[in-house]
């Protein structure tokens, strides 16, 4: 970081109760008023007239002799900011950085001390050090962009504000191979002196700025079509992990409170902004991401809009999902049971919605055919893991599980391991409630081993269980017939074609004996071998 030290006396400047003053045997001939304090200074002996343009006006009507009491409650940056000022036209050391350059230059331009006034003021010395030393550095850019926020409606007048965010937009753009200033980013296992600046190096440092300087940067950069929509959504999941609460460690709302409303109020403006702010690109953040912020949404209470975008958004890249970006707790006091199921519900319905408006007749090889396969599996492990919750309603398992067209699923499989531990993780389930379980379950579609697993399953409602054992009992009697007719069958050989097997390897295993004997031999091995045949 770099600084600009001005003056070379001492600091004499005390405070006694309310009263800050300085040092001097002069007596002071001036008193100014900021907030809760007031300053007991000189107007001429020190240069605080000469070199300030606005207390030189307002004390000309004055006498020499007399004290002039100022207001100065509305200077930018309070009484810090002006001793500041003042201690520089006192001669005194003073010490400006990245950190109070923002309020010194606001109240130095308040007081307007600038070259109309006096040759070499300050203003034209902060200038200097902004354009040679803050604008040229990265992290100085950044710290001064965020003291702007204190500062918001002077920053923007002043120019701070788009000049800094215009440095940082440019150093973003540079390429990685050609960053050499000092960076944050402490992702697990990245070591900055064994490997390359990486693609995302800025992400980190920027993610400390106000939403809205925040949004600034990002607009700025997309409008170049510099960097891929995938840098983009990095940024913003740095983000969101900075200054959204993470809801998998929140099961109920808290207690509402001023205080925390209006916490709630700022985390639903950064949430809200995020979402506008993702690239329409699809792909340009994950599918997970695009959960976590749904399940924020939830939780906050954001608006439909933004639920909507976000459940939209998530539907279109759902086949990427694990199950691990499923689970969710729910924020609900109404619910009971533990996770969301309305959530995956509602993104479910979105994408079924897409999927049979776009998918043409379903075929086995057709793209559609392997999406909705895909999405089948996902929802039915999903089914698995949150069968889990003993307070979990049947009807909430039966909203996605039901979700899903006959198409979705190869076999019954998977739906029917979700329905078992559902079935043992809640022994005390009515029989109603079982058969309503099992209303779905297809036992054609399931496979040997899991039907074998079935007919012994004692949760399993009966009728289920006599489904199960009327299809073995069927299929017994189809294989029966196959093979009384001799239709040979595919999923296992029949007798006699396993005894015409081994007749044809017979000959060869007698011709590879006759070749190493003599042809008197020849007739006696192939009598004996005829009688054990």
């Amino acid at each position: 970081m770099k600084f600009m030290k001005l003056g070379t006396r001492p600091d004499t400047f005390y405070t006694e109760e309310a009263t800050r003053s300085v040092i001097s045997d002069i007596p002071n001939d001036l008193v100014l008023q900021i907030s809760n304090i007031n300053y007991h200074l000189h107007q001429l002996q020190f240069s605080l007239l000469p070199k300030c343009g606005l207390l030189r006006k307002l004390c000309v009507d004055s006498d020499d002799s007399s004290t002039v009491t100022i207001e100065l409650h509305d200077i930018p940056g309070g009484e810090d900011a002006f001793e500041l000022c003042a201690k520089y036209c006192y001669g005194i050391i003073i010490n400006l950085s990245a950190h109070n350059f923002v309020s010194a230059y606001c109240a130095a331009k308040f007081l307007r001390m600038t070259e109309a006034v006096e040759k070499g003021n300050l203003v034209l010395k902060l200038e200097a050090f902004f354009n040679s030393c803050i604008l040229v550095g990265w992290k100085d850019s950044i710290i001064t962009l965020q003291t702007a926020v204190k500062l918001t409606e002077w920053s923007e007048n002043l120019g701070i504000i788009r000049r800094c965010v215009d440095s940082i937009v440019g150093k973003i753009l540079t390429p990685p191979a050609k960053v050499t200033w000092s960076y944050t980013y402490t992702r697990i296992g990245f070591n900055k002196e064994q490997q390359m600046v990486p693609k995302d190096w800025w992400t980190e440092d920027i993610s400390d700025l106000d939403i809205d300087l925040f949004r600034c940067i990002i607009i700025a950069i997309q409008s170049t079509h510099m960097l891929p929509p995938q840098l983009i959504g990095e940024a913003l999941h740095v983000y969101a992990c900075r200054w959204l609460p993470d809801t998998t460690k929140i099961t109920r709302p808290e207690s509402s409170g001023s205080q925390t409303d209006e916490v709630t109020d700022k985390h639903r403006k950064v949430l809200e902004i995020i979402v506008n702010t993702i690239p329409s690109d699809k792909g340009s953040v994950s599918v997970g991401f695009l959960l976590r912020l749904l399940s924020i949404a939830n939780y906050l209470g954001a608006s439909t809009v933004t639920k909507t975008e976000l459940t939209r958004r998530a539907s279109l890249q759902l086949e990427e999902a694990t199950v691990s970006d499923l689970l969710f707790p729910s924020h609900s006091s109404s619910n009971q049971h533990y996770y969301d199921i309305e959530l995956v519900a509602a993104v479910l319905e979105s994408f079924l919605l897409l999927w049979r408006r776009t998918s043409p007749a379903p075929t086995e090889s057709t793209q559609f055919m392997r999406s909705i396969r895909k999405i089948g599996k996902l929802i039915d492990y999903y089914v698995q893991a949150v069968a889990r919750d003993v307070n979990l309603p049947v009807s909430k398992v039966l909203s996605v599980a039901e979700a899903l067209p006959d198409s979705a699923r190869k076999d019954h499989d998977d739906l029917y391991r979700a329905i078992n531990i559902y079935l043992k993780k809640h022994p005390d389930l009515s029989k109603g409630d079982k058969k309503r379980l099992c209303r779905n379950l297809d036992c054609q579609k399931l496979s040997p081993e899991v039907r074998s697993h079935a007919v012994k399953n004692e949760r399993l409602p009966l009728r289920t269980v006599v489904q199960v054992l009327f299809f073995e009992q069927e299929k017994g009697s189809y294989e029966q017939t196959t093979r009384s007719a001799g239709i040979p069958t595919t999923p296992a050989p029949s007798e006699s074609s396993a005894r015409d097997d081994q007749k044809m390897k017979r000959p060869d295993k007698k011709t590879q004996l006759e070749e190493g004997k003599k042809k008197g031999g020849e007739r006696r091995n192939r009598g004996d071998r005829g009688e054990r045949i």
